[in-house]
C-alpha cells in the first residue's frame, strides 16, 4: 500500500487523477475495518493483516491523508513541515510494524517516531538530484532563506558554500531524531529492533553526505553501499538499532 501511495505523486501527471487514487485507498481503508476490502490484491493482503495483528485504523489513515496532502508539489514552508509529513507517514508505518510485531512500548513509540522523522528528511535529502532533474525542489524554505539559497540555485547544481550549508542544516536535523531514538535504546524492548534496523541506512548516508562536505549533488552520494548488508547483521547480532 505505501509503495503504491508514494508514487502516486510521481505516476500521475494532473492533481485530480491524484486525489481521485487517494480517495479510492480511503473507501478501501474503511471498507477494510468493515470486513468488506475490494477485489483487489493489495487490499485483500492489507485487510489479512488488520485482521491478524489488529491494526490501527488511524496509523492507515494518517498515511493515506498526508499523502493527499503532498500531492500540492510545495516545497515545505518549514523545518517542522517536513518533519510533520515524516511523522504521519514514516513513523506512522513504524508504529504499525511494532503492532505487528505484538509491541506496546511508549518508549518504542518515542524511538519511531524519531526514527520515521529522520527518515523522512533523509529521503528528502536523497530525492533531491532526482527532484531537480524534475524542476522540483521541497527542501525546507526557511532554512533556504536563512542562508540566501534560491530554488534556482538547486536547480543549477550549485555547489557554492551556502547552499551546502543548507543541505548542513537539515542533515543535521535528522542526525538529531537519530541521536534521540538511540537514547530510548536501553528502555526499548529488544523485540521492536528488527522494525528499526533501518537506522543503519539513515546513518551511512548521513555519514557519506559529511564525507563529501554536504555536496547533495556528489556522484558517490547515489552509489549503494556494498556493505550495508553485513553492517545490518551485525547491527542486529549485537541487539542495537
Amino acid at each position: 500500500m505505501w509503495n503504491w501511495l508514494r508514487l502516486v505523486k510521481d505516476l500521475v501527471s494532473e492533481k485530480t487523477i491524484g486525489l481521485m487514487r487517494m480517495q479510492f485507498w480511503k473507501k478501501t481503508v474503511d471498507d477494510i475495518y468493515c470486513d468488506n476490502p475490494p477485489h483487489q490484491p493489495v487490499a485483500i493482503e492489507l485487510w489479512k493483516a488488520v485482521k491478524k495483528h489488529n491494526l490501527t485504523k488511524r496509523w492507515l489513515m494518517k498515511i493515506v491523508d498526508e499523502r493527499e496532502k503532498n500531492l500540492d508539489d510545495k516545497a515545505y514552508r518549514n523545518i517542522q513541515e517536513l518533519e510533520s509529513y515524516a511523522e504521519n507517514t514514516q513513523s506512522s508505518l513504524l508504529y504499525l510494524t511494532l503492532e505487528i510485531l505484538g509491541i506496546k512500548d511508549l518508549h518504542a513509540d518515542h524511538a519511531a517516531s524519531h526514527i520515521g522523522k529522520a527518515q523522512g528528511i533523509v529521503t528528502c535529502l536523497r530525492a533531491m538530484p532526482y527532484h531537480g532533474s524534475r524542476r522540483r525542489v521541497f527542501l525546507p524554505m526557511d532554512i533556504c532563506m536563512l542562508h540566501g539559497v534560491s530554488q534556482e540555485d538547486f536547480l543549477r547544481k550549485n555547489r557554492d558554500k551556502n547552499v551546502r550549508d543548507v543541505i548542513y542544516d537539515i542533515a543535521s536535523q535528522a542526525h538529531l531524531h537519530l541521536k534521540h531514538a538511540r537514547s530510548f535504546h536501553k528502555s526499548v524492548p529488544v523485540k521492536a529492533f528488527p522494525a528499526f534496523l533501518q537506522t543503519v541506512a539513515l546513518e551511512d548516508y548521513l555519514k557519506k553526505i559529511q564525507q563529501v562536505d554536504f555536496d547533495i549533488f556528489h556522484p558517490s552520494l547515489q552509489q549503494k553501499n556494498t556493505l550495508l548488508p553485513l553492517s545490518l547483521y551485525i547491527r542486529s547480532w549485537r541487539k542495537r538499532y
